[in-house]
């Protein structure tokens, strides 16, 4: 049996609370609580990176991370015949979590690997995706993470993001997620006063598009690397 890959220490002392303990992972596995915790935007977010991920993906997708709620299963739905996702995560709670979501016969590989080491060969995926998972990583992590996801994503593939953006002035709810980021998710205020575009390789992408949701408090970016 392959030995785990290590569990990374600011996730042990930070998220052991959200995606270690294994009453954490039966707790937040509620399709309800995922859409409550993002303010009844679940379903947006999850569509707007499936629109942009495309309504077949044909070769090999990558999904960077395990998400709570029906994401992966969504994903799922669009791989055809012949094609495959891979799904890797550090922690194999959240790979088994998510094993018990899908189909039997689904075709999709789950790979305990560590986001900022995937260990693929270069140019291995159509596209790659990463959901709610930047804000969860330390700089220096997310810069990693950022560089591994372009290096295996193939000439003219796209990067899908989705995660927390700095909200308006007047948003309403600016002041309540400033606190529980600040308290809960100690890395996300880092995705309020950055743009994500500062933390990607010297290699230029072709293009980077974005789009903000919810008066900002949420952001989708796509990156299409250069051919």
């Amino acid at each position: 049996m392959t030995p785990a890959v290590p569990v990374p220490r600011y996730l042990r002392d930070t998220y052991w609370w959200a995606y270690i303990h294994p009453k954490a992972v039966r707790f937040f596995e509620r399709q309800w609580l995922v859409n409550l915790i993002l303010w009844g935007n679940f379903a947006r977010l999850r569509d707007a990176a499936l629109a942009e991920l495309g309504k077949d993906l044909p070769g090999r997708t990558l999904q960077v991370a395990c998400v709570y709620g029906d994401f992966t299963p969504k994903v799922v739905e669009r791989i055809p015949a012949g094609s495959f996702l891979d799904v890797v995560d550090v922690l194999p709670i959240q790979l088994a979590n998510l094993r018990c979501k899908l189909p039997a016969g689904a075709p999709v590989e789950l790979i305990n690997r560590d986001a900022s080491d995937l260990g693929f060969v270069d140019h291995s995926y159509e596209r790659v995706v990463l959901f709610f998972l930047l804000h969860e990583m330390p700089l220096d992590v997310r810069r990693r993470t950022l560089e591994e996801a372009l290096r295996v994503l193939k000439p003219g593939g796209r990067l899908v993001i989705v995660d927390y953006h700095r909200p308006g002035a007047a948003h309403p709810l600016r002041s309540v997620m400033k606190w529980i980021l600040r308290n809960f998710e100690p890395f996300a205020m880092d995705l309020w006063n950055h743009e994500i575009a500062e933390w990607l390789p010297c290699v230029q992408p072709a293009s980077i598009d974005k789009q903000t949701f919810y008066g900002g408090l949420y952001q989708k970016l796509v990156i299409r690397k250069g051919r």
